[in-house]
């Protein structure tokens, strides 16, 4: 599950935070499959931390008022 950053801004809170949970379980699993050698790409743990980063990243910055929820820029900044 590779998240991109535009997708997560257009959704609301409830559904990062849901993504979140899944993202946080789905890196659990992973690192047990680490652990126990029965992950083959180990590229999958960095690729799921990476998701995990992504989307507390945009919830912080919904809760401090950075960014509202919906939207794809965060004020002062261009869209290229």
């Amino acid at each position: 599950m590779t998240v991109k950053v535009l997708e997560i801004k257009d959704i609301d809170k409830k559904e990062i935070q849901q993504r979140l949970i899944e993202a946080e379980e789905e890196l659990a699993n992973l690192q047990f499959q680490l652990a126990s050698h029965q992950l083959d790409n180990t590229a999958k743990v960095r690729i799921a931390r990476r998701d995990v980063a992504k989307l507390r990243t945009v919830l912080h910055e919904i809760e401090l008022g950075i960014r509202k929820p919906g939207t794809k820029t965060v004020p002062g900044t261009k869209e290229a």
